[in-house]
C-alpha cells in the first residue's frame, strides 16, 4: 500500500511559478514509477509528467515540454513538479500517482496505469 499527499498549489498570475509537492509513504522498496497528471473541469485527466525511479528518466506531456521539471528527493520519498511559465490552460486539480510498472508502461503516463493516487491540489492560472 502507497499513501501519497499533495502540497504546493494555489493561485498565480500568467507567466508565474508554482513548485507541488508529493510525500509518499508505504512500501516504495524497488522501482516504481511516480508521476503528475492533472484534470481541468469537463476534461479527462491527463498525464504531465512521470519518473521511473529506477534510471530517473523522465517523461512530459508536449504541452509542458521546457516549463515543467519533475524531480524526486529519495531519502524523504518527496517528488517535486516544478512549473514555470504557466498559462491558463495549466489550471486543473493536479494529482500525484505512483505505481510499480514497467518504465515502458511509465512513459505511456496513462492515468489507467496508476493504482495510487493522492487527494489532489488545485492550481489555477489567472490571465
Amino acid at each position: 500500500q502507497v499513501q501519497l499527499a499533495e502540497s504546493g498549489g494555489g493561485s498565480v498570475q500568467a507567466g508565474g511559478s508554482l513548485r507541488l509537492s508529493c510525500a509518499a509513504s508505504g512500501h516504495l522498496y524497488h522501482s516504481f514509477c511516480m508521476g503528475w497528471f492533472r484534470q481541468a473541469s469537463g476534461k479527462e485527466r491527463e498525464g504531465v509528467a512521470v519518473i521511473y525511479t529506477d534510471t530517473g528518466t523522465t517523461y512530459f506531456a508536449d504541452s509542458v515540454k521546457g516549463r515543467f521539471t519533475v524531480s524526486r528527493d529519495n531519502a524523504k520519498k518527496t517528488l517535486f513538479l516544478q512549473m514555470n511559465n504557466l498559462k491558463p490552460e495549466d489550471t486543473a486539480m493536479y494529482y500525484c500517482a505512483a505505481d510499480f510498472i514497467s518504465a515502458l508502461v511509465c512513459r505511456g503516463r496513462a492515468p489507467a496505469d496508476f493504482r495510487n493516487w493522492g487527494q489532489g491540489t488545485q492550481v489555477t492560472v489567472s490571465s
